[in-house]
């Protein structure tokens, strides 16, 4: 089995990553080179996409014939969902989005999204952290296996070297990192696997020691 490495890029093969409970696929859609994850559950097929971004044709071939049943929407901003209102029609998937992120996304959202939420695929149940500063709701999703360590799908909210664009403005600068710290670094493992909304994947243990770093330089 080819060893999952997260690097992906657009036109090219998605990663594929098998756990004991869910089979995680990545696959990279222009043209900002969002990151798009198809999660299904070995036990029951059922599959949920998170961030329809793009390249519909992309996205429904990567989720074939089984279809899906939700679509979880990290945030509001354009790239992240480009493709969701032509994926919803093609599956008639489920929308899921951040309360108040929702409002930003222009295809109805079927289910508002708290802090603490469950979302479940099949047998396997994800929880929804709320990050406040790149936009007010947006939604990160862990699941934290049981054969191994959680596994973190965090939008456009962390990425390898930084949090994500708060647009200089130094409160929402503040309330991201501190939500980041708080909710991801204070609560996950070293081990915990981070899936972005763009570019390569990382682990919390990686990003860790650049906390510091990270609240002074200001971004």
């Amino acid at each position: 089995m080819t060893t999952y490495h997260g690097a992906v890029k657009v036109g090219g093969s998605p990663a594929v990553r098998e756990l004991a409970h869910l089979i995680i696929t990545k696959v990279a859609v222009g043209p900002y080179d969002n990151d798009c994850y198809l999660l299904r559950c070995r036990a029951t097929g059922e599959q949920l996409l998170i961030d329809a971004a793009n390249d519909a044709g992309t996205l429904l071939t990567l989720i074939g014939a089984d279809g899906i049943r939700q679509v979880v929407t990290t945030h509001r901003h354009a790239d992240h969902w480009q493709a969701l209102a032509e994926v919803v029609a093609a599956t008639g998937a489920e929308t899921l989005a951040g309360r108040f992120d929702a409002e930003g996304v222009p295809v109805p959202t079927d289910r508002l999204l708290d802090d603490g939420d469950t979302v479940t695929v099949g047998d396997v149940p994800l929880t929804a952290i709320h990050l406040v500063g790149h936009t007010p709701g947006s939604i990160a999703l862990v699941y934290d296996d049981p054969q191994g360590h959680p596994h973190l799908f965090t939008g456009d909210c962390l990425f390898p070297g930084g949090v994500g664009n708060t647009f200089d403005d130094p409160e929402a600068f503040q309330s991201l990192l501190g939500g980041v710290e708080e909710k991801l670094f204070g609560r996950l493992p070293d081990e915990t696997w981070v899936y972005p909304g763009h570019g390569n994947d990382t682990t919390l243990g990686a990003e860790r020691p650049s906390l510091a770093e990270w609240r002074e330089r200001g971004w």
